[in-house]
């Protein structure tokens, strides 16, 4: 992998781990565990790994962001996430952000691609 390569490989990085606690906040009005968060991120085109998804879930919780629940289905425990009354106030303030920052680059980017 060239410089060049590893730089833009960085940075797409860096974009995506900016977006990624909205997105998560976006689906857990109903609870989730941690891999039907994966697989609905990615139906979503939102690619991500547990080893990034799981400790932000546990940052998100200690932060009250998030609530957990441990759940038994078919003899396997399983840690349920929901958004907290704290994240419904944080999700709508990051959304709020989303759009004026889209509008802001938009305007930016005009016709470039």
């Amino acid at each position: 992998m060239s410089d060049q390569e590893r730089i833009i490989l960085n940075t797409k990085q860096e974009m995506k781990r900016g977006t990624l606690v909205l997105a998560v906040l976006m689906l857990l009005d109903s609870p989730q565990y941690g891999y039907s968060l994966i697989e609905a991120l990615n139906e979503k085109n939102i690619n991500i790994e547990q080893n990034t998804l799981y400790p932000l879930l546990r940052r998100l919780e200690k932060q009250n962001i998030l609530e957990s629940i441990w759940q038994v289905e078919n003899n396997r425990p399983r840690r349920y996430y929901k958004i907290s009354e704290e994240g419904k106030t944080l999700r709508e303030n990051l959304i709020k952000e989303w759009v004026e920052l889209s509008l802001a680059m938009n305007a930016l980017i005009g016709g470039k691609s």
